[in-house]
């Protein structure tokens, strides 16, 4: 099987940005506005390709396997269904990203699952058509498939690319699993956040608007919050747990790094307006 494995394909972490709840739709969904952009930590997967059409997960982690590894096979399920392909894969995921943590993990493992199997099938996809199949995995998948920072509107199906600055950050992974689902049905969640044109929000002061509800219900994220403001402009992303602290150099990162208390835990990385698998991608 070692000899048709197709290795390290990134399934990256997101930030968001910020993140405004403009309100709950009657379908339970809520309308929001958020900006994606991609950071070079990853998780990582590897495929061989079967003509058994069987699929295979291998994780070293055996509490993934309830979670983003049932993702990852799903999207390979749903591939097999709309391509009606009779190939199948063993597929091998190097989990290194938090599960529960608001950076996207579940979601990029489905991503990149998609774009890379679409490539090694030779199913011949369009990336609008993914998209289409990782809307149906998760609100977050598109925006990993697309490959570029991106304004998000509605729940987070429509997506504009953008432009944006790509510092260095610090996220801390407080040892918490936030459950989005729970965040989003918490009556005190705001959700009356006035919809704004794009040139406003770029120009406006960021929040997070589920941060204030998570620091409230884990004082794990209050915690790391209330440490790293200390050193940088610093945000929840997503529903959490993760939070960032945004610098201008990585050596502003690292040395604010080798000051974090032994209880908390995090890592560096850059942020980048083109995911680390579209330029995978870009090698073929």
């Amino acid at each position: 099987m070692k000899d048709n494995r197709s290795n390290h394909w990134p399934a990256p972490a997101k930030l968001n940005l910020f993140l405004h709840i403009n309100g709950r739709r009657a379908d339970g969904y809520h309308e929001l506005q958020t900006l994606f952009q991609f950071i070079d930590h990853c998780d990582y997967l590897d495929f061989a390709v079967n003509d058994t059409g069987t699929l295979t997960l291998h994780s070293s982690m055996n509490d993934v396997v309830a979670h983003s590894d049932n993702l990852i096979l799903k999207a390979a399920k749903s591939l097999q269904e709309v391509t009606q392909t009779t190939l199948g894969a063993e597929i091998w995921l190097d989990k290194r990203l938090p599960m529960g943590g608001g950076i996207g993990g579940g979601s990029s493992d489905a991503a990149t699952t998609l774009v890379a199997l679409n490539h090694l099938w030779q199913t011949g996809l369009s990336s609008r058509k993914l998209a289409d199949i990782g809307l149906s995995l998760g609100a977050d998948v598109p925006v990993f498939i697309n490959g570029l920072a991106a304004f998000a509107e509605g729940v987070g199906e429509h997506l504009q690319a953008v432009d944006v600055a790509e510092p260095w950050y610090l996220v801390i992974t407080p040892n918490v699993h936030v459950s989005t689902a729970l965040i989003f049905q918490d009556p005190a969640l705001p959700r009356d956040t006035p919809k704004l044109n794009l040139a406003d929000l770029m120009s406006n002061p960021w929040r997070n608007d589920c941060q204030q509800l998570v620091s409230n219900l884990y004082p794990q994220v209050a915690k790391a919050l209330a440490w790293l403001i200390e050193y940088a402009p610093s945000r929840m992303t997503g529903t959490g747990a993760c939070v960032f602290g945004v610098f201008d150099t990585r050596q502003q990162a690292e040395d604010a790094f080798a000051k974090m208390p032994v209880d908390l835990s995090g890592f560096i990385a850059k942020g980048t307006n083109k995911s680390p698998l579209v330029l995978r991608l870009a090698q073929y």
